[in-house]
């Protein structure tokens, strides 16, 4: 069931009637009036989801309902009911700001669909309204994982390009957190008070891509029974993300093009050019050049989305992250599903960086989340990690050092000692040099001082 509240207006008894039977077999919250007055008396008390209001009624005409649901209920969307002699009118409200219109007689199928993606449509208004209330402090450089030298080249570039409008591509594999950049971008930017709205191209059918940016107008197609708006006009003003931009077929690539060079595009079946302010934030786990170069992507728009790449590294090439990110995981999880883990083992968290992790951030957030649903004690121990992680090969023991007839140099074995050691430490914490300082006795200063020295470095790096 839906139970969005929907607010019905017009002075015919019968059609008030048919709305009431038919939403509330949907699912929907509906209540009535027959008159203008009454209506706006409603919207002053209750908060409704949506309004549907006649255009022509005495006294007070949906016109006066619309200009007054934008000014006391702006979260509610407004639709006009009208006959086909008051369209321009009807156009008119459109212009001022109600989301859409309806011809009588009514054909509640065609109603249904309409007040569905007027729904929609209200879910990703108020969807992004949360993220400007919620998300500008989750989305702070700082508050984004990750303490790897090469994820901090990420978050310097990110904050130089936030507030501009050049295009960004962001590469690398599933999973790396490339929506979670685009999203630092968006919010860190002018554009923040305007919509982020992302689009997976690999998921929607390129069939019904091209419908999704750019929308459509009725008749343009089969089934295109209303017109719709596109991807590109909600988001006016702010921010479109076109995830796995490589899985975009050849046409939608050049009606692409034209919209990052002329800021303008036609829907889908129209003749009327809309222009758009948008910042585009495409990325994708292709080699787009490989993709060139076999002509399956276009080189020309390869170059005008690659102005400023950045690439997220793998996290099997950022291993020092893993107990960060784990621990992130742990508090987050605790909190949702009301659990009072403390923390994870050695051994455990020695097997998480151990492991490859070839889906990433988001393979080790589901499995920090399978593991706090699943256990019942407060440490989470090796044992409790999935199967997967029992089958890695473990460390070589260390070799008992004996001295050799000819004799050694009791200095490169000291030197050679320490560097086991140090090396064995930064392994064993993932490569962060507070814990591995901690489990030497040392100091992070000293520390750093001894790895400059024996020239060690990330094997990841």
């Amino acid at each position: 069931m839906s139970g969005e509240k929907i607010l019905v207006i017009d002075d015919s008894p019968e059609i008030l009637t048919l709305f009431t039977e038919y939403l509330r077999a949907e699912g929907y919250e509906v209540d009535t009036s027959a008159d203008g007055s009454t209506g706006i008396e409603m919207i002053e008390k209750k908060a409704y989801d949506l309004i549907l209001t006649d255009m022509k009624m005495p006294s007070i005409d949906g016109m006066k309902v619309l200009e007054f649901t934008l000014n006391h209920s702006p979260d509610s969307i407004c639709i006009i009911l009208t006959g086909y002699g008051t369209v321009k009118n009807a156009v008119e409200a459109i212009k001022a700001g109600a989301f859409d219109y309806l011809t009588k007689p009514v054909k509640m199928d065609e109603i249904l669909v309409t007040l569905k993606r007027a729904l929609e449509y209200r879910s990703l208004k108020l969807e992004n309204l949360n993220l400007r209330n919620q998300l500008k402090k989750k989305y702070r450089f700082e508050n984004i994982i990750g303490d790897h030298e090469r994820m901090q080249k990420v978050f310097e570039i990110v904050e130089k390009v936030a507030d501009t409008d050049s295009t960004i591509l962001i590469l690398g594999d599933s999973g790396t957190g490339k929506e979670l950049i685009a999203k630092a971008i968006h919010y860190n930017s002018y554009r923040r008070d305007r919509p982020f709205v992302p689009v997976n191209c690999a998921a929607i059918p390129s069939e019904l891509l091209e419908s999704e940016l750019f929308g459509h107008e009725k008749g343009a197609f089969t089934n295109a029974i209303r017109t719709r708006i596109g991807r590109f006009e909600l988001a006016n003003g702010g921010t479109v993300f076109l995830d796995e931009i490589g899985d975009m077929n050849p046409l939608l690539q050049s009606k692409l093009l034209r919209v990052l060079q002329e800021r303008q595009f036609e829907r889908v079946g129209a003749v009327k050019t809309i222009k758009t302010d948008i910042r585009i934030i495409a990325a994708t786990h292709q080699d787009l050049k490989v993709a060139v170069a076999q002509k399956k992507f276009r080189e020309d728009l390869y170059y005008r989305l690659n102005v400023i790449p950045m690439r997220i590294p793998p996290l099997r090439e950022r291993k020092s992250d893993i107990p960060l990110l784990a621990h992130h995981f742990l508090e987050h999880f605790n909190r949702s599903k009301k659990k009072k883990i403390r923390g994870i083992s050695d051994e455990g968290m020695e097997a998480l960086v151990r492991y490859d992790w070839p889906g990433n951030v988001r393979e080790l957030e589901n499995t920090i989340e399978r593991v706090v649903i699943l256990v019942d004690h407060d440490i989470i121990a090796a044992q409790d990690l999935p199967d997967k992680f029992h089958l890695l090969p473990e460390p070589e023991p260390a070799q008992v050092l004996e001295i050799p007839e000819e004799g050694i140099s009791l200095d490169s074995a000291v030197n050679e000692f320490e560097r086991n050691l140090i090396l064995q430490a930064l392994i064993k914490t993932g490569w962060v040099k507070n814990k591995a300082a901690r489990l030497l006795n040392l100091n992070r200063t000293t520390l750093i001082e001894k790895i400059k020295r024996q020239n060690l470095t990330r094997p990841d790096n």
